[in-house]
């Protein structure tokens, strides 16, 4: 009787290191990662170092409790702070940097929950702003890790370089005397009609998703090289982020690869990294309300950020892109 015992701990001890193995494997690491964080269906493969962020996120907590704004041009689906949550520890994040996206006008609220849910060791945040919104607010913000805010220029479908000129200032004189930043998401076009205004802004500027480059052209367009020149000199931060914006390669968007190098060879002190999670469909479809859901778009998060790896195959590279430049911007 005693012999059995022992011959079945040994064969369940067996079972048990045959179990760690499998865990250990790729395959099984990309399905326990799916079912917590749908969105990374490929293990992140390379070490991420302590510290790092995703510095561009957004969340979309119940409508009932968060409603949409009424001019808005989508409605995605929910994704909560819950969810972001699973999503970084799938992609080995400590820290996270919370978008307001467009489909709440100049209502923080939504990023402001996620931010608290997750806490400030965690979370900072990009508001939104308009004419309606008061130093008191922005104080209040500010205290909820509030960095900087965002001028969306692209979903606005706002590409006239005078009109974008009028935002951009209203937008600066409104945080002025704040140690916070301006993030613009717009076209190469527009950043070239407006690169003496932008050289001149007077606080630090931040261009989203490689500052709305078509990666078909190449780096070679005049837009992209004054993107670069204010990258070298430090004026600006670039967030290589939604490649998927900026190319039609999917899944590994090799078109994006020269963008992302010529961006790291012109400074890689002004580089962050960003998931642009959760990906609706913001893109207007033929017979497609804006009250109608919007689904998500089928990115692979994981592999997304194993791409940072082939564009800086330098750890100490990826270091700076992944923690000490949001750690610099963003004040972790």
């Amino acid at each position: 009787m005693q012999s059995r015992h022992m011959v079945s701990r040994r064969d369940g001890l067996k079972l048990a290191a045959v179990a760690a193995a499998l865990g250990s494997s790729p395959a099984a690491r990309a399905a326990d990662a799916s079912e917590t964080a749908p969105t990374v269906k490929t293990p992140v493969d390379f070490a991420v170092p302590p510290g790092a962020c995703d510095c561009h996120v957004h969340v979309f907590p119940d409508p009932a409790r968060f409603p949409f704004w009424s001019g808005r041009s989508y409605s995605p689906p929910v994704a909560t702070a819950d969810d972001l949550l699973a999503l970084q520890k799938a992609l080995h994040m400590d820290h996270v940097v919370i978008v307001t996206p467009s489909v709440y006008g100049a209502d923080n609220a939504a990023t402001l929950d996620g931010m608290r849910q997750l806490g400030p060791q965690r979370a900072r945040g990009v508001a939104v702003i308009d004419s309606k919104t008061s130093a008191s607010d922005l104080d209040a913000m500010d205290r909820a890790g509030v960095r900087g805010i965002r001028v969306n220029l692209e979903t606005a479908g706002i590409v006239d370089p005078e009109a974008s000129a009028k935002r951009l200032d209203v937008a600066v004189q409104q945080i002025k005397g704040r140690p916070w930043h301006v993030q613009i998401y717009t076209r190469l076009p527009v950043i070239e009609a407006l690169k003496a205004q932008l050289a001149a802004v007077p606080v630090p500027l931040v261009f989203d998703h490689f500052a709305g480059a078509d990666a078909a052209l190449g780096p070679q367009p005049a837009g992209f090289g004054t993107v670069l020149d204010m990258v070298k000199s430090g004026k600006a931060y670039v967030k290589l982020s939604g490649a998927y914006r900026a190319s039609k390669e999917a899944p590994n968007y090799a078109d994006v690869a020269p963008l992302a190098r010529a961006l790291i060879a012109a400074n890689p002190d002004r580089l962050v990294w960003g998931s642009d999670w959760p990906h609706p469909d913001s893109t207007p479809k033929p017979g497609r309300a804006a009250t109608d859901l919007a689904p998500a778009q089928p990115i692979d998060d994981g592999r997304v950020l194993n791409l940072l790896a082939e564009w800086a195959p330098d750890a100490a590279i990826r270091k700076k892109i992944l923690v000490d430049n949001p750690k610099q911007l963003y004040g972790f």
